[in-house]
């Protein structure tokens, strides 16, 4: 059986290109796919043309019908894939052969994306603040009777993917409802999800010219950055400093995320203690909303000693396995430098590893030709250890203890904060603090996301700006 060809997409058009790379599987080495490639000066001549006219004519009404009818297709329907088809069942094990995530958080991730596409009417509410969808079919319109315009910032949203978890191309497809081409660049072991998600937009009906698919390199990423007026980009810490401040840029870098015990309820922590493990284990901990930090007031080491015994519970499983959530690295090296990372920053005084008396061998183990992280828990005297803040692509979570009082100046920026205090004036503070980006109020894990509320910047504001307007 012949192995599939991913071909390159320009402004929708398949491009079959002679370079090509082989996506192989983590498990076995045998090649699942070829992916076609695009240099640099295809993306930058392809990228001078406008495209946005295509979807201006096209009426919201219409693209969110178009929407709904493309999360069924996605969820269920088979969709073509280069010279061929890709059923449900193929794209599971396709992507978990090339990634190493078992098929049960793909599953997931298929369901979550599902909902965007499905429930795009109220996610487009929730980034416009309730604004009239027609105003952008027209530009023009009235708000609570005060006369309001519209305008996009770009012909084009660039979008530079990671190859973590399928789900974050969820952010991204708004974008298209929204009347503004997108221009893909795929994760290198990822191409699979923002593929057929193009595919089933085509199949519902959005216009072609919409879609740009580029696998490609360093250089080629570079391009897409600079030819969209807008662009999105998923990296760590450098990445996110090297575009700070650029208001064309959207940085979706590491998150921190944190779950913080107030001194009202750390006596309480064992009923919370299902809450922690699914904040920091859910989708195998490679997401920037999964808590890498829980920072109590005091009692760290017995918290920490019952987490660890909690997630140490959790072990490599077959792919197919319905209980399985740790994922495989699509990538050795990276589970390696993570390993290292966390084993020089052990020798710094000041924090303790308390998951390695429980899992009984090393953190990095093999299972069927896949390399597997174990979740680790580090305890912490506070935020001045270089592990305290620190977030990995597995469940791994540092336990933090610190006064009450010190703590919100402490935290640094943190994308998702789930709150677990009933104090009034503590609760006032965290509300206030300008460091949280999203908030969770009591029992929420800090991994379930309300699509009607973003949780890191606003796409809607991102691609457009409002313009003062008068009418004679």
């Amino acid at each position: 059986m012949s192995v599939p060809n991913i071909p390159a997409l320009r402004r929708g058009q398949v491009y079959q290109s002679l370079d090509k790379v082989e996506l192989k599987s983590v498990r076995t080495g045998e090649v699942v796919a070829t992916v076609g490639q695009v240099n640099a000066g295809v993306v930058r001549r392809d990228l001078r043309k406008p495209t946005r006219e295509i979807l201006r004519a096209v009426p919201i009404r219409k693209l969110l019908a178009m929407s709904r009818e493309a999360g069924d297709l996605f969820l269920n329907g088979t969709l073509p894939l280069g010279d061929g088809e890709q059923s449900p069942q193929d794209y599971i094990a396709q992507l978990s052969e090339t990634s190493g995530l078992p098929n049960v958080l793909i599953t997931r991730n298929m369901k979550k994306i599902f909902t965007v596409f499905d429930e795009m009417e109220m996610i487009l509410k929730g980034l416009t603040r309730g604004l009239d969808l027609s105003i952008i079919d027209s530009g023009t319109g009235e708000q609570q009777g005060i006369p309001v315009s519209y305008f996009a910032t770009s012909e084009t949203m660039g979008v530079v993917l990671p190859s973590n978890s399928p789900g974050v191309n969820s952010l991204w497809m708004p974008s298209v409802v929204l009347k503004v081409p997108v221009v893909l660049k795929p994760g290198r072991e990822e191409p699979w999800t923002p593929y057929r998600i193009i595919q089933a937009f085509l199949a519902a009906g959005v216009p072609a010219e919409a879609f740009s698919f580029y696998p490609t390199d360093h250089e080629g990423s570079g391009a897409i950055m600079e030819a969209c007026d807008r662009a999105v980009i998923f990296g760590d810490k450098g990445t996110v400093d090297r575009y700070a401040g650029n208001p064309g840029v959207e940085v979706h870098g590491p998150g921190w995320s944190k779950v913080i015990l107030g001194e009202d309820q750390v006596d309480n922590y064992e009923k919370y203690l299902d809450l922690i493990v699914a904040s920091v284990s859910d989708n195998g901990g490679r997401s920037c909303i999964n808590a890498s930090c829980l920072v109590v007031p005091r009692r760290g080491e017995e918290i920490a000693e019952k987490l660890a015994q909690r997630l140490s519970r959790l072990k490599p499983l077959a792919p197919d396995d319905p209980n399985a959530i740790l994922s495989g690295f699509a990538n050795p090296k990276m589970a390696e430098g993570i390993q290292a990372s966390i084993e020089a920053d052990l020798k710094t005084p000041g924090a303790v590893e308390v998951t390695e008396k429980y899992r009984g061998g090393e953190r990095i183990v093999q299972r069927e030709g896949s390399t597997y992280l174990l979740p680790t828990v580090i305890f912490c005297k506070g935020f001045d250890h270089p592990l305290s803040n620190k977030e990995f692509l597995f469940p791994y979570v540092s336990v933090v203890e610190m006064p009450q009082e010190e703590m919100l100046s402490k935290i640094g920026y943190s994308l998702v904060v789930t709150a677990l205090t009933e104090n009034p004036r503590f609760l006032d503070q965290i509300i206030a603090s300008p460091h949280v980006e999203r908030l969770n109020l009591g029992a929420i894990p800090t991994t379930r996301v309300e699509w009607s509320q973003p949780h890191e910047g606003n796409l809607f504001e991102f691609l457009y700006r409002r313009r003062a307007i008068q009418r004679a």
